[in-house]
């Protein structure tokens, strides 16, 4: 399937640029590039910056925004260019549209990445900043990681224990240069500095000879921590197998992924394939991880750096430091989190001694202190367009703008990939990805970012959303804050959030699926098809039932819920067939679970199509037990292959209650006489988007919105897409807000916006007898 089966004929492109673009002819260039390309649409100065939105054939789209970047005038300096698309509105021309001021809001900028101009000053011995690793300007540096209040002024930034020098202040203050008003301009004589410590913090080096130093420590295959924007990176050489599997020892990282961080974008393409989105990605300020195809003929790469994987994480130098170093070496180094797994980012050297001991040889450091954790972003592409996996350096905190006007409600997100989120106006800043708050280093970074929002934006929250889940510690945070709390079903907020990013208005019939969340019966959710009209939320489908023994223990062990599906079916003759995860247990192990099974101990009810995917990851001899979050659907996805099957497996749907119900015992029955055909990957997928496509039809709604972790998943939501098309729906996905757990808390604000009386508590705000 071609990208090109996946795209309507026309699409509406919005573009929000940030930087100096107000009053350098770049309007006008917009105007005369639109016309050239047969857009429709309009271009303004807003108090956000410049908006442009224009219409025409989603091809031709791209390439207008290609061109806006590579053409646009040389005076120009964009910051940050955000883009979103959007239906059509059917505009015929291309105008010029007069300034609005509207309330003037100070927008806090993301990292972004090093500029061409500080690029070329690093590199020419010519500069005073030659090889200097904390060069930056107006159009690139550190942002949201040093400021600690606003307005952005230098004393309100880490950067206030550095004095300018003379030459740094002239430039400071000459309106001519691009380093105007940069506010973390610094040089050699003035500025930060780098040095290497020893494990027990005893220096070896400073500034350039600690670089070369940490460069040549990891040619030998040492581990090094090297504190970068938004905290520690721990890096070694993903040529060296013996090294990365120290490195996964340690960090007690088993089997996830590790990213590269490739020294340019030429050697990106030796290792990968990248299409043009992929390629613009690489290259964009946000300097994102882009998950990209490995070339299975390139064996350079450490088998230990993505196991299994046929796609590898990889991102381009972001800032100076890294250009520097990566320079120094020339081949591909892992560069993961600064962390042991599950626990925040490390941001200060003092305390990357102590967590990360037993972890990295050597640690590169500087004296520029870090205010807030930020980790890299994770983006793919989608359909032909971009998706962010985790927003965060780059993308936050950047307000996601939506038509109403909001009360100013504070969200705390869910349990896993926990985001937060406030609303000012019409704009929601979205944080930075904090992670799962499975730890007390998890919780603690959780309730400093909020209160960093607060502080940045003096907010004060007089409603506080949060998950319907009572034990999720942000569930219980915003219990214990002074404001009414309003209680949001976990798939109802997924669906509100993709909802919101593509500035859909009711009614539309909402597809979540995902691992699970609270549902208003009680039972674990995650396979649902909600109807979102203006008069509330109605559970209009879902999958069948089934149980998870153990709970989180079968989470971890696809197995059980492998077993759970056959007892469903089969009663106590399970645990006798002749099947991957029946063979996977001892008989005392069976027995146990039979009686788990058979009396409901410790097994929730769920109809998760996320638990779905590792029964059936099971079922087919993929993955028995998983070492990290998603891995036997992850690998269910990749066993698909280059199989070319449009099949479905078969399943039934019938109606209970008012609802329909999709049954999977008859894909189940089929796998099992020969769960080793190749085939079958390919068809559990199509089964899946025929129940969607069937249940679209059944209910009859055009705008068809698709959210959840399940839709992180390219074979399955590329084909949705493109069936629900055929079928004559108008399907909707996320792109610069997560459709995993990271969107949640922009789907919370919008429930709370949604729920007219904040006193009024009903789990969802549906209005509806949670049993119906």
């Amino acid at each position: 399937m071609s990208h090109d089966d996946l795209l309507p004929n026309a699409a509406r492109l919005r573009v929000v640029i940030h930087g100096a673009v107000q009053g350098v002819g770049f309007r006008p260039f917009v105007f005369k590039l639109a016309q050239e390309l047969g857009l429709g649409g309009w271009v303004n100065n807003s108090a956000a910056g410049v908006v442009v939105e224009a219409e025409g054939p989603e091809p031709v789209l791209r390439d207008f925004l290609r061109r806006l970047e590579n053409e646009k005038p040389a005076i120009t300096i964009v910051q940050s260019l955000e883009t979103t698309l959007l239906d059509p509105v059917g505009f015929a021309t291309f105008e010029i549209r007069k300034s609005t001021d509207g309330e003037k809001r100070t927008l806090v900028m993301p990292d972004l990445a090093t500029c061409k101009g500080c690029l070329a000053d690093i590199f020419d011995r010519g500069t005073r900043r030659f090889r200097y690793p904390f060069t930056n300007c107006t159009a690139c540096g550190p942002r949201f990681s040093i400021i600690a209040s606003l307005p952005y002024d230098r004393a309100a930034t880490t950067m206030r224990k550095f004095t300018m020098c003379r030459e740094c202040e002239r430039e400071y203050n000459d309106p001519g240069n691009r380093r105007f008003h940069a506010q973390p301009n610094a040089c050699p004589d003035c500025g930060p500095q780098l040095a290497l410590w020893r494990a027990n913090g005893a220096e070896i080096a400073t500034r350039d000879q600690a670089l070369l130093a940490a460069a040549a420590a990891i040619r030998e295959g040492k581990i090094v921590a090297v504190k970068g924007l938004g905290g520690f990176h721990l890096m070694v050489d993903a040529r060296n197998d013996e090294a990365v599997r120290a490195l996964r020892a340690r960090k007690r990282r088993e089997e996830k992924p590790f990213a590269l961080l490739a020294p340019s974008f030429v050697k990106t393409l030796h290792h990968c394939f990248a299409s043009d989105v992929e390629r613009r990605l690489l290259r964009s300020p946000e300097s994102p991880i882009v998950l990209l195809r490995r070339r299975p003929e390139v064996k350079e790469i450490a088998p230990s750096v993505a196991p299994g994987n046929p796609n590898l994480g990889v991102m381009l130098p972001g800032n100076p430091l890294h250009h520097l170093l990566m320079h120094e070496l020339g081949f591909p180094v892992v560069a993961t989190s600064g962390n042991l797994s599950e626990e925040p980012i490390c941001t200060d050297e003092q305390e990357a001694l102590k967590r990360l001991a037993g972890i990295a040889d050597l640690f590169l450091v500087h004296d520029r202190p870090i205010l807030r954790h930020v980790d890299d972003a994770i983006v793919r592409e989608m359909c032909g367009r971009e998706l962010v996996l985790r927003r965060a350096r780059g993308f936050a905190p950047l307000p996601v703008h939506v038509e109403p006007e909001l009360p100013p409600v504070l969200a705390v997100g869910a349990h896993q990939k926990n985001t937060i989120a406030i609303a000012v106006g019409s704009d929601v800043f979205l944080s930075q990805h904090i992670g799962d708050l499975e730890t007390e280093g998890a919780h603690h970074a959780f309730r400093a970012t909020i209160r960093a929002f607060e502080d940045l934006y003096e907010f004060k929250p007089a409603a506080v959303a949060c998950d319907l889940h009572p034990d999720y510690l942000s569930t219980q945070h915003a219990h214990s804050l002074d404001a009414p709390v309003i209680a949001v079903q976990h798939h109802l907020a997924h669906i509100l959030a993709c909802m919101a990013e593509n500035q859909l208005q009711p009614p539309v019939l909402g597809i979540a699926w995902d691992g699970s969340g609270l549902g208003e019966d009680g039972t674990m959710w995650g396979g649902e098809f909600l109807r979102v009209t203006r008069d509330g939320c109605e559970r209009v489908a879902h999958l069948r039932r089934f149980l998870l023994p153990g709970n989180e223990r079968a989470v971890r062990e696809p197995r059980r819920v492998a077993l759970a599906v056959l007892y469903e079916i089969f009663g106590d003759q399970a645990i006798v067939i002749d099947a991957h995860p029946v063979r996977a247990f001892s008989p005392a192990e069976l027995a146990t679970l039979r009686t788990m099974l058979e009396r409901w101990l410790n097994s929730p009810v769920t109809t998760s199509v996320g638990r779905l995917f590792d029964a059936f990851a099971s079922l087919l001899g993929v993955r028995q037990v998983v070492s990290f979050e998603g891995q036997a659907a992850m690998e269910l996805e990749y066993a698909v292959g280059n199989v070319a099957d449009e099949a479905p497996l078969p399943y039934a749907i019938r109606e209970e209650d008012g609802r329909f119900v999709l049954d999977w015992e008859p894909a189940v029955r089929a796998v099992l006489p020969e769960p080793s055909n190749p085939a079958l990957p390919a068809r559990f997928h199509n089964m899946l988007v025929a129940m969607a496509v069937d249940v679209a039809a059944r209910v009859g709604e055009a705008n068809i919105v698709l959210s959840g972790g399940c839709f992180q998943n390219r074979y399955l939501s590329e084909r949705m897409v493109a069936r629900l098309r055929v079928a004559g729906h108008r399907p909707y996905w996320h792109q610069r807000v997560p459709p995993n757990d990271g969107g949640i808390a922009l789907g919370q604000v919008m429930a709370a916006h949604q729920r007219r009386d904040p006193a009024d508590n009903v789990p969802g705000g549906t209005g509806r007898d949670p049993q119906h």
